[in-house]
């Protein structure tokens, strides 16, 4: 017996094969291309995730015999994404994605209504899926007059999966339209954005069975039997089944394209004011809350197509010992920012340049700046009444030594780095194949991996990083307003 793990990622589609009991047996990963047709768009071509899935269950089965004794399989997919269908189930437009801040004035329309925060238990981002449709009202009205049905990316996969409309509550819970304490859609909020209900997919909660594989891609890919489809997860929530983290006080710090930094939660406690977003986990009666910077490794990335080196000859180049705060300073805004901010409009910057600066110092100033902003979530995480404790790290970041020391002396925490493998969110989206296919009990599946090492704080250099973070603090309102 094996399960399939399918992450749809914002640059790729990683497809991961484990075997009964969730140890990974191998992985395939299938990139595609983000547009962006003007400053602060982002958009996906739907149909390219679909062609991403074939060719990685075509590699799959030519590579690993026990694809063909796969039994249940769980999607997560990066959030927030609007994939509108027509009457006949086709993608009306390009799906709008969750690093997309074109809808910032109907954002705000929204937020401004009472009930809005008061359900949804968050701030409507830009980013959220409900200020889309009101940007697609008022922009695209032709488009908008067409929509049958709103999917998420993962949504959209698991329907071309099953034939059936059907989300887990923790995608869900982002788009601005679901009761986040009750799990289940809000008729308010969805009039608040002129939506109805029937316009929504069925919910789910994560690890429950959704469907099962359509018969025609069962026999494509030479599957027999039934075989189950999870309701699957958003991204970090995947993430954290893949972690183990579904209790209260577990969580993670995640240096992907995005920084996360996530903690699981037993009751549903918001705090929207904070910017602090509270969502449903992938689990039945479990929540979790989370703080968000839009550019954690983006912001390497983006440093290493400017200079023309990879981003791992980039940071291997500063050594793995840590160093006190450099004179450069890179505010990390490139995307805008949540978490605290909330600020669509707010870019990056760097201060303290001179002609003397290297590039050494310019990756370092950005390393420093993401840290920072990892602080500024688990600042105002604390205030909205998360403890911090031990937390694992995880992401393509989290392989620099460097950037983990470095975020361990910020958050002045105890960083667990997993023993090998990956325990991102195609594992994650697997386990929940396996709880939904032998109706097992998350708890057993979705255990802590092994410790490889953990990294602990620099004590002698609290005390100069906390004076840099309260630096970091002030240069924001000052590049505020010049921006």
């Amino acid at each position: 017996m094996a399960f399939l793990g399918i992450d749809l990622g914002t640059s790729g589609l990683r497809a991961l094969l484990v075997d009964a009991t969730g140890a990974p047996i191998g992985s395939v990963e299938h990139r595609y291309a983000t547009a962006q047709p003007k400053p602060g768009w982002s958009e996906q071509d739907p149909d390219d995730w679909i062609v991403a899935l074939k060719d990685a269950v075509g590699n799959l089965r030519k590579i690993y015999p026990e694809f063909s004794k796969v039994k249940g399989i769980g999607v997560s997919g990066h959030m927030h994404g609007a994939v509108l269908l027509d009457a006949d189930a086709t993608p009306i437009r390009p799906c709008i994605m969750w690093n997309d801040t074109r809808s910032h004035n109907e954002a705000a329309r929204l937020d401004a209504m009472p009930a809005v925060r008061a359900i949804s238990g968050n701030i409507s981002f830009p980013g959220f899926t409900a200020p889309k449709l009101e940007w697609m009202r008022n922009h695209e009205p032709t488009n908008y007059s067409r929509i049958a049905k709103v999917l998420l990316p993962a949504g959209y996969l698991n329907s071309y999966l099953t034939g059936e409309y059907v989300s887990d509550v923790s995608d869900s819970a982002g788009t601005g339209w679901l009761d986040v304490g009750q799990r289940d859609w809000s008729e308010t909020l969805l009039a608040a954005g002129q939506m109805v209900p029937n316009q929504m997919p069925r919910l789910v909660e994560g690890c429950e069975v959704a469907g099962h594989l359509r018969n025609e891609l069962a026999s494509e890919w030479g599957l027999t039997g039934p075989v189950v489809v999870a309701g699957g997860a958003a991204d970090n929530a995947a993430a954290a089944c893949g972690i183990g983290a579904v209790s209260e006080g577990q969580g993670f710090v995640s240096l992907g394209t995005s920084g996360v930094l996530l903690l699981a939660r037993d009751r549903c406690n918001p705090m929207p004011e904070t910017a602090v977003h509270t969502f449903c986990h992938a689990v039945p009666d479990r929540w979790y809350q989370m703080g968000v910077m839009l550019s954690a490794t983006d912001a390497l990335n983006w440093l290493s197509r400017i200079c023309g080196q990879t981003p791992a000859a980039l940071s291997n180049a500063l050594g793995d010992e840590l160093r006190p705060p450099g004179t450069v300073r890179f505010l990390p805004y490139l995307s805008g920012e949540r978490t605290p901010h909330n600020d669509p409009h707010i870019r990056g910057a760097f201060t303290g340049l001179g002609t003397d600066t290297t590039l050494a110092e310019l990756t370092r100033a950005v390393l420093e700046g993401v840290a920072f902003g990892l602080r500024d979530c688990a600042e105002t995480m604390k205030t909205a009444g998360s403890g911090l404790e031990e937390l694992h790290i995880v992401g393509g970041g989290a392989a620099s030594r460097y950037w983990t020391q470095l975020i361990a002396t910020l958050l002045d925490l105890r960083l667990s780095m997993p023993e090998g493998g990956d325990y991102g969110a195609a594992l994650g989206a697997a386990r929940l194949a396996i709880v939904a296919a032998n109706d097992a009990c998350p708890k057993d599946v979705m255990h802590p991996p092994i410790q490889k090492e953990i990294i602990v704080p620099r004590f002698d250099l609290t005390t100069v990083f906390d004076d840099a973070y309260e630096g970091f603090r002030q240069a924001y309102p000052a590049i505020k307003s010049i921006q």
